[in-house]
């Protein structure tokens, strides 16, 4: 890790242990609610005493997976929000911009915002602090965090979040560089994850009879159309 971002994942540590001392930290998830957001904030909240993951949504995959590891996470409403009544500061993970987190931040309250999108629509005052890194997900700003400053915290729990983050925003690591790829492989060293069951637990569908009665019938209906090498088929279906 170069000394650049060393020195912000330091100022990220002096942030949350100043703030820490005024109240709780709540640890906000962007609102789409996927496996990155959620996986950042449950992992990080897990290595802060008054931390708190939350958002306003999960997707399927974040659903199954914090239910599958008893993750803690409080759902926060998007239209009457309700946060701890004395707060130190906010953390921010996975959102380019306030308008992505869903709720309305309160006033006059210090912002962490951890990030990977070139995108940036925050404003922030003299007591934030934002670490953004070009990498492919923002669970391994979180997993270099913890691993400089909390190796404690990094759980074969917490890995398993963290790494599901890193799977599905590289979709299976399609999309990887090689910094991605070394974090994945850190993220299994040294604990007993079996990569092969976990992915398949994370790309796993879930198939109501409802869904299934779907597909039948729109597999009834479907039409095919050639054109060169490509074959296109199409239904309907009424649900």
């Amino acid at each position: 890790m170069d000394s650049d971002r060393k020195e912000e994942l330091a100022s990220l540590d002096a942030w949350i242990n100043r703030v820490s001392l005024q109240g709780a930290i709540p640890v906000l998830c962007g609102e789409n609610g996927d496996m990155d957001t959620v996986g950042s904030a449950i992992a990080l909240a897990s290595a802060i005493p008054t931390g708190l993951a939350c958002g306003i949504t999960q997707d399927k995959i974040a659903r199954r997976i914090c239910s599958n590891l008893d993750a803690p996470f409080r759902f926060v409403d998007k239209h009457n929000p309700s946060l701890p009544r004395k707060i130190g500061g906010i953390i921010c993970v996975d959102a380019a911009s306030p308008s992505q987190i869903g709720i309305d931040l309160p006033e006059n309250i210090p912002i962490c915002v951890i990030d990977h999108h070139f995108t940036n629509g925050w404003e922030l005052n003299d007591e934030d602090i934002a670490i953004r890194w070009p990498v492919r997900a923002t669970t391994q700003i979180v997993f270099s965090y913890l691993e400089e400053y909390h190796k404690e915290s990094l759980t074969d729990s917490v890995r398993m979040l963290l790494l599901a983050g890193l799977i599905t925003d590289t979709a299976r690591f399609r999309h990887a560089d090689q910094q991605a790829l070394s974090d994945g492989a850190k993220l299994l060293q040294g604990s007993e994850i079996d990569y092969a069951s976990f992915v398949e637990e994370v790309e796993k569908e879930d198939i109501t009879d409802s869904d299934r009665g779907a597909i039948a019938a729109g597999l009834s209906r479907v039409k095919i159309l050639s054109a060169g090498s490509w074959h296109l088929m199409h239904t309907n279906v009424g649900t």
